[in-house]
């Protein structure tokens, strides 16, 4: 079943009882709604006059949802996760932290591969010329110590948004950067939920290292997955126009929200974005077990 995401925008009061999460609001202005918990995916908390009870919070994360809280300007800011993920969760732990370095190079191999190709899919549906971007897809070495993530970036960005507007990826820079923040932000929280939920530490990466990075891992395995974002954002901005993306309004920020039941195409078949991550954690997790050598990512 492909879990909700939820979004709370407005001041409310939050609980739960037999198993349904309990929402109503300050004085009345909308009648209060019950949703069973075994529905939801992922909680945004976004208005900070949301009261939420320690039991609901510990029977949403007893049935792994991500639970994102905002700040003042409604980015996300924090993330809470379960601990638990599994009987064998221990075991699993031992085989992530024990994984050799020759095996965290070849699958960082795999996953920047992947992230090029998606990226010069996205730009070849919009009628860039890639024919460097797979050539650099294809010529990715053990550990990507010739930098081709850095070279398909540079063209990526230089290109995705040509024509519309002068265009420089970074956190703090002009539109549509917010959007992609947040999307990004939503991404995260799926691949982080997606890694607990497969017995795996989301802070020990196999490429990123950051003491005062939680979620490494997570920041790994979401890299193929960004093309995905950058496609709903760049839909977002023909759509709309780069007048009125200034703002993450609700409206945008709905449309954001679809990222988890985006489809996603795998050899074998075709799944909600959601869904496909687990498959991708999962995959990662016999790698590091060593059944397998190979992360199942999902291709555009």
């Amino acid at each position: 079943m492909i879990k909700r995401t939820l979004i709370f925008s407005n001041p409310a009061y939050i609980s739960h009882k037999d198993r349904q999460l309990t929402i109503t609001f300050p004085n009345r202005e909308r009648e209060g709604v019950t949703i069973p918990i075994e529905d939801i995916g992922v909680m945004v908390l976004e208005n900070h006059q949301i009261t939420i009870s320690h039991g609901c919070i510990a029977a949403l994360l007893e049935n792994n949802v991500a639970i994102i809280s905002c700040d003042q300007s409604h980015m996300p800011t924090g993330l809470i996760l379960p601990l638990d993920g599994g009987s064998t969760q221990t075991e699993r732990f031992r085989y992530q932290i024990e994984a050799s370095m020759p095996l965290k190079k070849q699958l960082w191999m795999q996953t920047i591969q992947q992230k090029i190709y998606n990226q010069a899919r996205v730009l070849e549906e919009i009628g860039v010329d890639v024919d460097n971007m797979k050539r650099w897809s294809r010529s990715v070495r053990s550990g990507d110590p010739d930098n081709f993530e850095g070279r398909a970036a540079v063209y990526y960005w230089a290109n995705i948004f040509y024509g519309f507007t002068e265009f420089n990826r970074g956190r703090s820079g002009q539109p549509p950067n917010n959007l992609l923040n947040y999307g990004y932000a939503i991404l995260r929280a799926i691949v982080a939920r997606a890694l607990v939920s497969s017995g795996l530490l989301p802070t020990l990466g196999i490429f990123h290292r950051n003491k005062y990075n939680a979620y490494c891992l997570a920041d790994d395995i979401m890299e193929p997955y960004r093309p995905y974002v950058d496609q709903v954002v760049y839909n977002i901005v023909i759509d709309r126009g780069v007048e009125e993306i200034e703002e993450l309004t609700t409206d945008i920020k709905k449309e954001l929200l679809q990222i988890p039941v985006l489809d996603v195409k795998f050899e074998d078949n075709t799944s909600p974005l959601l869904v496909g991550v687990s498959r991708t954690t999962a995959s990662l997790a016999r790698c590091f077990e060593g059944v397998s050598r190979k992360i199942v990512y999902p291709e555009i």
